[in-house]
C-alpha cells in the first residue's frame, strides 16, 4: 500500500508510521490546521479589543455617563464582552477586561474602570 505525505501528497519513503515528507510538510500541514480553528478566536479577540479600547478613550475620570449612539457611533460592540458583575443592588455591569458599563434608566450608559470583582 503506497503511503502519500499529508501536506504535498507526494509519495512517502521509509518508516510505516510516517505521515510527511520533510519538516517543512509537516509545519505547513499543523500551521494550516492551526489557522482554521483560532480564526473565530482571533475575530472575537479582536472585537473585544476594540470595544476595550473605546471604553479606555471615554473614561479618564473613573466614571463618565455617555448615549449608547456615541458608543455606536465609535463601533463598540454590545453583543462582546469578557464578563457580568451583578452589585447588592441588583445592578448589572458588562466588562470589556477591567473597563465595564452599565445601563441606566434613561437609555445612556455609566462607563466604569477598575473592576473589584
Amino acid at each position: 500500500m503506497e503511503r502519500f505525505c499529508l501536506d504535498c501528497e507526494l509519495p512517502l519513503k521509509g518508516r510505516s508510521d510516517q505521515k510527511f515528507c520533510n519538516q517543512h510538510c509537516r509545519n505547513n500541514y499543523n500551521n494550516g490546521c492551526k489557522g482554521k480553528d483560532q480564526e473565530s478566536v482571533k475575530t472575537i479577540s479582536k472585537i473585544l479589543k476594540k470595544n476595550r479600547r473605546i471604553l479606555k478613550s471615554l473614561n479618564p475620570e473613573k466614571k463618565t455617563i455617555i448615549s449608547k449612539q456615541d458608543l455606536l457611533l465609535k463601533g463598540f460592540s454590545f453583543d462582546y464582552f469578557t464578563h457580568i458583575y451583578k452589585n447588592k443592588e441588583g445592578s448589572v455591569y458588562h466588562y470589556c477586561y477591567e473597563y465595564g458599563y452599565l445601563l441606566l434608566k434613561k437609555g445612556d450608559y455609566l462607563i466604569v474602570a477598575e473592576y473589584k470583582g
